[in-house]
């Protein structure tokens, strides 16, 4: 007669020191530049296109707030609380710390293989069929797969690699591009844009792209279990199940 237990939790390894230092790291920057980003906003809430653009210019498109300046058409008859010197003090700040953070996360993960272990899809998954199953494993609601404990599925690592070399080195080129020293010192990266104004309104969209991500990370953490998730990310280890005769 055999006698069996019922699954018991092991604490495996699942991220690095590098991968969770610099991942809340980077939370808390980008935390800061989203609050101080939207003070910025605040104060001119108007969107050109090409190299100059203020209140006399016509916009592209405006969002439709109260602003921070009383000199910015608004269409209201108030405006908000100024803000503008501190939160452009600590964007630039933030950014800086982001950049630092993710020049030490990618030089980091290149030498260590992180990026071809962890993150590129393997061979098998570079399909459409892949990502359809995942997809329709979300749509069903599906409970996670054990392994998706240790490790990333498709769509998860190829989100994670659009944002940073696509989403992230955009939003830098196109903050650097607000610079009126970046532009003095590289104009033709400005150029390339459009402009100083058509950099703003790129950098505006690019970054409610990293919001969605954000969004939809955090959505996709509380569906697979939040606080096995961050337990996780703070400590490194990530419990799974295992069987015992």
């Amino acid at each position: 007669m055999s006698v069996t237990s019922s699954p018991q939790l092991k604490a495996n390894q699942r991220h690095s020191a590098l991968v969770r230092i610099s991942h809340w790291i980077t939370v808390i920057s980008f935390l800061a530049l989203l609050i101080t980003g939207g003070e910025i906003v605040i104060s001119h809430p108007r969107f050109y296109w090409g190299e100059t653009g203020n209140s006399g210019t016509q916009p592209l498109f405006k969002i439709p707030i109260p602003a921070s300046r009383d000199t910015v058409p608004s269409g209201y008859n108030y405006v908000m609380p100024d803000q503008n010197g501190w939160s452009r003090y600590l964007h630039f700040e933030a950014a800086w710390v982001l950049v630092l953070t993710g020049l030490v996360y990618v030089v980091a993960s290149l030498l260590n293989s992180h990026f071809r272990k962890n993150l590129l899809p393997s061979p098998a998954d570079r399909n459409w069929g892949a990502f359809r199953a995942v997809f329709a494993k979300y749509l069903r609601r599906a409970p996670p797969d054990p392994a998706e404990s240790q490790t990333y599925n498709v769509v998860q690592r190829t989100a994670y690699l659009v944002v940073i070399f696509i989403l992230f080195p955009l939003v830098i080129w196109t903050g650097l591009a607000l610079s009126p020293a970046f532009d003095s010192a590289v104009p033709a990266a400005v150029n390339l844009l459009g402009g100083r104004q058509s950099a703003r309104t790129f950098h505006f969209f690019i970054s409610g792209f990293l919001v969605f991500f954000l969004i939809v990370h955090v959505t996709m953490i509380a569906l697979a279990g939040f606080w096995s998730r961050m337990r996780a990310m703070i400590t490194g280890r990530a419990n799974v199940s295992s069987e015992h005769p």
